[in-house]
């Protein structure tokens, strides 16, 4: 089937850029003293989390557990959950999946701490806790190096979990701070605990900077595999890298300027990062996405020399990937304009 035969709204993804930046990113930390520990919440897909460790990747990143149970049993070995675990239901679930792969979470408070180390206590077992450190994201997190190895102490106190070390989601382009807060989170851990095997960061924004980071061990980036127009925004990738569109048409052109397609807040996110508008058009570059409800995109193309007709298709490279993704049941894989593949995307929903 050609891509131009599919339904619309779909989301399509070019596996040759796939590949490329999937090398690219491989290589680029192979250079480095850095593992690489992708981040799953952008693809949600088990083939291609293996296709990230089949280019050296060390293991994968997820965000939430059912996320993790769904990558466990496609047969991944080795996950950290890299969310604060609560709760009777999911510490129980924590605990069997720690039967099907190396797993590690954090913590960033004793209440979360306390809870994991009742849990696996009382199962005779131990789990892996890396404390989360806030250096500006303003997330979750500790708030300074003391706090860190603090909380560190606390763990090594504890029954059924084992501190391994520190995990930080920076904010962008922050690296030279988060080299200098990991290294005094490093060196209390070293003097008040003895040790602090593993300092993971993350994100990719800025990813090729985290070399500064001499400290960590490993980085956690996502985004990368597809990119988006929030990458391109800040010069981390162009048009061309970019595997993942959204594929839709034009249903309504009401004036001269005015075009509505299919695909509104339900298939590109109203997510916004900062920019104007809603995603970047690969055929009209130049017109904007200027608002979305629930089923329609409105879309002023003043700008535009040409201007589409009603019921051509157009590809659009969303703001933010990451949600795209789980707006949908499947994707459609290509090369050269021919879908190759439908996957089903395994872990879509899965935010619990």
């Amino acid at each position: 089937m050609n891509i131009s035969e599919l339904d619309t709204p779909c989301v399509i993804i070019d596996q040759d850029i796939v590949d490329r930046n999937i090398k690219a990113t491989a290589d680029f930390f192979a250079t480095t003293h850095l593992k690489l520990r992708p981040h799953i919440k952008t693809h949600k897909l088990p083939a291609y989390a293996k296709l990230q460790l089949e280019h050296g990747a060390v293991g994968i990143t997820c965000q939430k557990i059912s996320e993790a149970e769904i990558f466990a049993n496609a047969g991944i070995s080795d996950i950290l959950i890299s969310y604060n675990i609560l709760g009777e239901f999911k510490l129980n679930r924590l605990a069997k999946l720690t039967t099907k792969c190396k797993l590690k979470t954090v913590a960033d408070s004793r209440y979360v701490v306390d809870g994991l180390s009742k849990c696996f206590t009382k199962l005779n077992a131990t789990i892996d806790i890396l404390v989360e450190c806030d250096t500006g994201m303003g997330r979750c997190g500790v708030q300074s190096p003391q706090a860190a190895v603090e909380l560190g102490k606390y763990i090594a106190s504890k029954t059924g979990v084992n501190f391994a070390g520190i995990m930080i989601y920076p904010a962008s382009n922050q690296w030279q701070s988060v080299e200098d807060f990991c290294r005094q989170t490093k060196a209390l851990c070293l003097a008040q605990i003895g040790h602090c095997e593993t300092i993971s960061i993350g994100g990719t924004p800025f990813m090729r900077g985290a070399k500064i980071v001499t400290s960590a061990t490993e980085h956690r980036p996502g985004t990368y595999i597809y990119n988006d127009r929030s990458l391109i925004s800040k010069s981390q990738c162009v048009i061309a890298d970019c595997a993942l569109t959204v594929l839709a048409q034009i249903v309504s052109r009401p004036t001269e300027n005015r075009g509505i397609i299919d695909a509104g807040s339900k298939s590109l996110t109203s997510d916004l990062l900062g920019l104007e508008n809603y995603g970047l058009i690969k055929q009209y570059p130049q017109a904007k996405i200027i608002a979305l409800s629930e089923e329609h995109g409105h879309i002023d193309f003043s700008d535009c020399e040409t201007k589409p007709s009603i019921g051509e298709k157009i590809n659009i490279i969303p703001n933010h990937v990451c949600p795209v993704t789980n707006l949908y049941d499947q994707v459609f894989i290509y090369r050269d304009q021919k879908t190759i593949k439908t996957l089903p995307i395994k872990a879509r929903g899965m935010v619990f």
